[in-house]
Order: structure tokens, then C-alpha cells, then sequence
């Protein structure tokens, strides 16, 4: 198909398609116009700005209100500290919204129907339960649910260790009541699977956000730390209702603005801020900043002088933010500088900045994020040839922050080599939430059934049942710090994420960090009735419209395992792009496809990737028989008349695949309309209006991939 022809079908030229990308890349086009508008049965819906994200509080039904009050008579929040006073105000704030009606949040008098929260501690009646043991395998961050007598009253009993476990607690009540699940026979005992459960920000000092597409940064510099933005405690407040107790407030390609004497009483009122709400703060560093800061002549890491700045500078920080959680680190990536500047290798240049944290229990996160030519002529092997080497060289305190595949955060990734291959150095994961590659603020992808994919898949480290969630846990090798970070970068936009379905991949990552057996589809519906209703029908609709979305997109994008199909912005199809900084920023290095086929060989007849995989795994991968298909194009390089499993070629599977996606994307349009009368105007329009761009780009996704494919296989559209 030749451009003139591209411009015919689909409105518009190639030019024009990375013209108009960062508004949707076919404005031309009509498509379905009618569905982007508001019902009249709308109206009776207030309007939403989805400022308030899952923490809505909705009025319950007359008949499940009446239920509560029969159960909840009143609160009896225990503790006189500033997270007590967080739980009593959230207590208040929502059941007061949920019921219509004011209930009583007291300190002391218990009656029927209380609600008890407090700790062995700060509770004599706690501690009258005797629940010291089952405290005890929950822990400070975890707790318990129960109906227990104090008095020889009915009470529920949200029991922890410690307080931040208590405000968990209270936060899982909560959800239950507004989930419209039972509340008078609770039995429910949680602790987190990992200890940090982390939100990474890519913000800058100058106000924006890279990879952000919902406004500039959260952080107000100029007026801090004199004034406070409300948005400042309503982002620890939802952070800790999922459960994230930390947050990296900076760019990876970090300023050295953030450590510096100007910034650091800012960064502290920050984490003031946050501290009721369990939620540390950490800060990205640039690792020279010895001497782009310090004014050292160095930043070797085995220089002495360099190792007495780095502790000075932790010295200075903890002095300020007693709870500063520590540093992450982007060294010897994409430019920024590192310890192989020095001729020192990863561990060396990670172990410098943790022996500076270690005596105030801080934790160094080293990105695992490299890809340096030398090492090898595929990037997708290069992190674990280097890392595996270092194994069991990191001091205790250093995690190696490892993205859920080998590339850069693709719609569909086998998982990264390196779980599961770390047995003596402690390995985190790192998901994107911001959709950087699928789709941005633009589509609507649920990334839960995504994730799910991820920590499901079987490492078989040791065994069968080896798998990537277990390798994170502790599970299969006891590392001493466990953990899990979303780069999620909300802004400030009213709705924080730009889409009013991108809040989901926010929630959807806390809740798997805190436990990563939970189903996508729970999590899907958990959201659902606390952002949207509980009228089920609509509740069904929406749950099934979000599991089917990442898959949609996947199929109108970068099917059966190509991946990297784009440019410079991330978001417009450019198979074509050959021309970069670096040959692996191309598309053309990945998909290799020419005349006789497409398809990158990892195999043991290419260049052995797969070798880097556990015996069965590599196995998988290697054997065109048994590679799932979802990863063909990953791992085998096939011939445009391949017949895939289901007996077609493989020329026409892609075409299927494309075709599909594009109109799955036209049934998420029509769905949605169908659901008028049950979304606010606001909120519906806002989402309707997104899937304009989505039905748009979804079909000019298909016809440019497939007209420019075609002219390597000759074979017909």
C-alpha cells in the first residue's frame, strides 16, 4: 500500500500520524460521533472530576446502610498520635459520607456496634484480647479483623502490632463497607508479601514530569516548605490506603538540586507530610554528585574522600527527615554517569552510598536499568550478564530495581532473566503504571491483567512453582529486604492521572505489591465499585472491559512478540524508524524484518538468550513447538508463511491479530456509551471522549504497521 493510499483509508498521511500524536494521531477521522455524548438519564448523577480516586465514599443503598448502622454504632480509634488522629478523621470522613448520617468516632465507651482500632500499646483493651500471637504473624504493617466482647459488648476488633498496620486496617474496612461486602462475621488476617511497596516519580525540579501525562509535578519547590498543598496529605492518604509505604519524589535522571541545602527543608516538610501515613521518603541522586555538588575532583567510590562526602551528605538528610527511606540510583545508563566511569563495577558503586545509610537503616536501590553495547550485541541480555557476575557482592542494603522485562516497560515482555537468578542479592521489581508505552493518558489499558502475567510466571529457580512473585517475597531465596515500585507519575490534573481509567494502574500496583496472589479481575471490580457504582450489571460490564484492554491493545500494537515498533514520543507507530542516538532505540534492530521474514532470534541457534532462563524456561522459549505465541517474534525470527498453531501463516495471524485489536478498541467505544446513565456527565464524556482517540489510533496503528510490513512480504492486505 503506498502513502497516498494510507492517506486514503485512514484520513491522514504518515507525516500527519507523528504530526498529530500527542493529541491523537488522526483528528481528521469521525468515528462514531454519537457515543461521545451524554445521556439525558445522566443528569441525575452529580458531576466528578475524579479528584477523589477510589476514596470517594459514596452513599451506600437505603437497604445496605441499614445493615452497617445495625453493625456499626460507633468508632473507637485507640492512641493520641498524628496517625491515630489520620484514622479518626478518615473514620469520620467516610462513614459519614457512605451513611447520611454522623457517626460517633470516640476515644473511650464502648457499646455494641463499636469499632475498635488500636494496637497492644496504645490499648489496654488491644492487649485485654490477647491476641499477642496472631499479631505477631501479621506484624507492624499487617492486622486483624475480628468480632470480639470488651465488656461484655459486640464489638470489631482492627488489631495491629503497629499503628501504620492499624490505618491498613481501618483502610480495609473501609473498602469492604464500600465494595457492599458483609461486615458482621469478619475473620480477616493481612500481612504484606513485600516490605517496600513503592511509587517511583520522574519529576523534575523545574516542574515537569518525564513521562507524565497528567500536568506538571505534585510538588509546589517555590512555595515549599512555608505552604502546603492539601494535595501534599491526600496523596499519602490514598497511597496508604492501598498499602505503598514509599514514595521517590524525583526523577531517576536526578537533579542535584534535591540534595542540596536549599532543597532538603523542602523535601523534609514533605515527609512530614507523609509520615502518619506510613509513607517514607526517598530521593533519586545522580552518583556524581561528589562532584557535581560536593566539589570533589572524583566520585570513584573507592576513594576515601568520596565515601566521607557520601556519608556526610546521609548525615545531613537523616538530620532533617529521620525516616528518609534512601537512595535510588540510575548509574551507567542512558548517559548518566556510574561507577564504570572509574573502571569500578555496580556493586562497588552501590556499596559506597550504603555503608553511608546503613547505620540509620537506610536502603540504596541500584536500577538495574543497563544496557551498555560492549557487553553484548542484544541489548535484552546485557543487565543480567553484568549483574549475575556481581551476585552476592552488594551489602545487605542494596536492592537491584529489575523492570518486569528485559527492553523498557513493552505492552508484553517475557520476564526479566534476572528473577530468580539473584540468590544472594535482593531483587525488586519495577512496573510502569504511567502507560508510557501503552498508550499514555490517551487509551484505556488496565495494566493489573499485565502485571498478574508477570508475577505469575513460573522462574522455576527452584522448581516448579518458582514463580516471579515468589522470587520477590522472600519465598525462594531469603533476601533481607523484599519489595515492588510503580513509576506511576500522577500530576495535577483534577483527575491526577490524565485518563480516569489510568487511576486504576495506580491501584491496581498497590494492591499487588501488597499481595501478589490477588486476582486481576478482584482488583478490577474492587476499583470499579469504589471509583464508578455498585450497581452490578454495570459493575460486570466495566470489570470485563478492563480485562480485555491490555490484550486489545497488545493485538492493535505489537502482537505475537514484536515489540519496540515506535519512535522518539513512544506513542505513534514507527516500524520504520532506523535512524536513533543509539541502533537499540530503533525499531528496525528489533523486528529485523525484510523479505524472507521477521522476528529477532534469541534462541540457541541465535545469539542464546534464552540460555539466560532456567533449564525448562530456556527450553520453552527455544523450541518453535512449545514458545508461546504471545512471544513468537521475541524469541524466533519465522518466515511470513510460518503456520502458526492455528494452521494460518503467520502473515495472516499479524493481519488477524490488528484487525482484531482495532475493533475491540470500537467495542470498548460502544460499550462505554451503553453505560450513560449509570457514570456522572463529567466523568463519562472525559472517558468517551478518550475513546474517540482510541478507536482512532488503534486503526492507524493496524493500517500503518500493516502497509509497511506488507512491503517486505509482499502479501496481500
Amino acid at each position: 500500500m503506498k502513502k497516498n493510499h494510507l492517506k486514503k483509508r485512514t484520513g491522514f498521511s504518515r507525516r500527519d500520524f507523528v504530526r498529530t500524536s500527542l493529541g491523537g494521531f488522526a483528528a481528521g477521522m469521525v468515528v462514531l460521533p454519537e457515543l461521545a455524548q451524554t445521556s439525558p438519564l445522566q443528569n441525575q448523577l452529580p458531576n466528578e472530576d475524579g479528584y477523589k480516586l477510589w476514596l470517594r465514599y459514596a452513599p451506600l443503598s437505603a437497604s445496605g446502610a441499614d445493615t452497617i448502622k445495625r453493625n456499626v454504632r460507633q468508632v473507637q480509634v485507640e492512641g493520641s498520635s498524628s496517625t491515630a488522629e489520620v484514622i479518626r478523621k478518615e473514620m469520620t470522613t467516610a462513614l459519614t459520607s457512605m451513611l447520611g448520617s454522623s457517626v460517633s468516632v470516640v476515644q473511650s465507651g464502648v457499646v455494641d456496634g463499636t469499632v475498635l482500632i488500636g494496637t497492644p500499646t496504645n490499648s489496654s483493651t488491644i492487649r485485654g484480647l490477647r491476641w499477642e500471637a496472631d499479631l505477631a504473624k501479621t506484624g507492624k504493617e499487617g492486622f486483624i479483623i475480628r468480632p470480639a466482647r470488651v465488656n461484655n459488648r459486640t464489638v470489631i476488633a482492627i488489631a495491629s502490632e503497629g499503628e501504620t498496620g492499624a490505618l491498613y486496617g481501618a483502610f480495609h474496612f473501609l473498602r469492604l463497607m464500600q465494595t457492599g461486602q458483609p461486615i458482621d462475621r469478619l475473620n480477616v488476617a493481612e500481612r504484606p508479601k513485600v516490605q517496600m511497596r513503592m511509587i517511583n516519580h520522574w519529576d523534575n525540579a523545574n516542574g515537569s514530569i518525564e513521562r507524565g501525562y497528567a500536568g506538571n509535578s505534585l510538588w509546589q519547590w517555590a512555595d515549599l516548605p512555608g505552604k502546603f498543598s492539601p494535595r501534599y496529605a491526600d496523596y499519602a492518604r490514598v497511597n496508604a490506603s492501598i498499602g505503598i509505604n514509599g514514595a521517590v519524589i524525583n526523577n531517576v535522571n536526578a537533579d542535584i538540586k534535591f540534595i542540596s541545602p536549599e532543597y532538603l527543608p523542602k523535601i523534609a516538610a514533605l515527609a512530614t507530610v507523609w509520615r502518619p501515613y506510613g509513607v517514607r521518603l526517598y530521593l533519586s541522586v545522580n552518583f556524581s554528585a561528589p562532584v557535581t555538588a560536593g566539589g570533589m575532583k572524583t566520585a570513584d567510590p573507592m576513594d576515601p574522600g568520596v565515601a566521607t562526602w557520601w556519608k556526610a551528605k546521609a548525615d545531613e538528610i537523616y538530620k532533617l527527615i529521620p525516616d528518609f527511606g534512601g537512595f535510588l540510583v540510575k548509574a551507567n545508563s542512558e548517559g548518566q554517569p556510574g561507577p564504570k566511569d572509574y573502571g569500578r563495577n555496580h556493586a562497588e558503586g552501590a556499596n559506597v552510598m550504603a555503608d553511608a545509610l546503613a547505620p540509620h537503616g537506610g536502603t540504596v536501590i541500584w536500577r538495574a536499568f543497563i544496557y551498555d553495547e560492549d557487553v553484548d550485541a542484544d541489548r535484552a541480555k546485557r543487565a543480567y550478564i553484568e549483574f549475575t557476575k556481581l551476585d552476592g557482592k552488594f551489602r545487605p542494603n542494596v536492592l537491584i530495581q529489575v523492570k518486569n522485562g528485559a527492553i523498557d516497560f513493552m505492552p508484553r515482555e517475557p520476564f526479566h532473566p534476572l528473577f530468580g537468578a539473584m540468590k544472594q542479592t535482593s531483587v525488586m521489581a519495577e512496573v510502569q503504571a504511567t502507560q508510557e508505552y501503552l498508550g499514555q493518558a490517551k487509551h484505556l489499558v488496565y495494566l493489573g491483567t499485565m502485571w498478574k502475567e508477570f508475577l505469575d510466571a513460573d522462574t522455576y529457580a527452584k522448581g516448579k512453582g518458582s514463580t516471579v512473585g515468589k522470587v520477590l517475597d522472600g519465598s525462594i531465596y531469603p533476601y533481607r529486604v523484599t519489595g515492588i515500585a510503580a513509576v506511576t507519575n500522577p500530576g495535577l490534573n483534577a483527575n491526577w492521572c490524565g485518563h480516569h481509567f489510568s487511576q486504576s494502574n495506580w491501584y491496581a500496583a498497590g494492591r499487588l505489591a501488597w499481595n501478589h496472589e490477588l486476582g486481576a479481575a478482584q482488583i478490577a471490580e474492587e476499583w470499579t465499585r469504589m471509583t464508578f457504582t455498585n450497581e452490578a450489571r454495570t459493575v460486570q460490564t466495566i470489570r470485563d472491559l478492563m480485562m480485555a484492554s491490555r490484550e486489545a491493545y497488545v493485538n492493535y500494537t505489537m502482537p505475537l512478540g514484536l515489540h519496540h515498533l515506535i519512535g522518539g514520543d513512544h506513542y505513534a507507530p514507527m516500524p520504520q524508524n532506523a535512524r536513533a542516538q543509539r541502533t537499540d532505540w530503533t525499531a528496525v534492530y528489533y523486528h529485523q524484518a525484510s523479505a524472507e521474514g521477521i522476528g529477532f532470534d534469541r534462541t540457541m541457534r541465535g545469539d542464546k538468550a534464552v540460555e539466560q532462563y532456567f533449564p525448562p524456561v530456556r527450553d520453552m522459549f527455544d523450541s518453535l513447538a512449545t514458545c508461546p505465541e504471545q512471544f513468537l517474534l521475541w524469541f524466533h525470527r519465522c518466515r511470513w508463511d510460518y503456520k502458526v498453531k492455528s494452521g494460518k501463516t503467520l502473515w495472516e495471524a499479524l493481519k488477524e491479530k490488528y484487525h482484531d485489536g482495532a475493533k475491540q478498541a470500537m467495542g470498548f467505544q460502544t460499550t462505554w456509551a451503553s453505560l450513560a446513565s449509570q457514570i456522572d456527565p463529567q466523568r463519562h464524556k472525559e472517558v468517551a471522549d478518550r475513546l474517540v482517540i482510541q478507536v482512532r489510533d488503534s486503526a492507524a496503528w493496524r493500517d500503518q504497521i500493516l502497509q509497511y510490513f506488507q512491503g517486505f512480504s509482499k502479501l496481500p492486505l
